[in-house]
């Protein structure tokens, strides 16, 4: 593994690095192999890494990467996104704080009254055709 830049951010309290692994014979390394040789190389905790990125190329074993190595694991998981801190298999969870609110539920609306069921309309009547009287005999 070559570091090939280092660059410190001290607003995010990070050093962003980017690497390159040659990997002949063999496959691109997973993030938790290149997790600990960027802590062993860069002297820092495995658990404080956040892999972000490797690109592969084909028909050479040769893969480019960044990866961010933070202050703390709280740190990475203020500011990593979710599927990213996944990806490295940190816990991510992203606890409310007790001043936080829920996002607002949409206001329930008031139910539409039923409507009126109007009994069926009877066909009109032919002629010479029965008619019932109110008053049968």
């Amino acid at each position: 593994m070559e570091i090939d830049s280092k660059k410190n951010n001290p607003l995010l309290n990070r050093t962003e690095v980017h690497f390159t692994i040659q990997h002949e014979g063999e496959k691109t390394p997973n993030r938790e192999i290149i997790r600990s040789e960027l802590a062993e190389k860069l002297n820092a905790k495995k658990e404080n890494i956040i892999i972000n990125d490797i690109q592969s190329s084909s028909g050479i074993q040769k893969s480019i990467g960044y990866a961010k190595i933070y202050s703390s694991v709280k740190k990475a998981e203020e500011m990593e996104r979710e599927y990213i801190l996944k990806r490295n298999k940190i816990s991510g969870k992203k606890e409310k704080k007790e001043g936080e609110k829920k996002p607002e539920e949409k206001p329930a609306t008031a139910e539409e009254p039923p409507k009126e069921e109007k009994p069926p309309k009877e066909p009109p009547k032919e002629e010479g055709e029965p008619t019932e009287d109110k008053e049968q005999e």
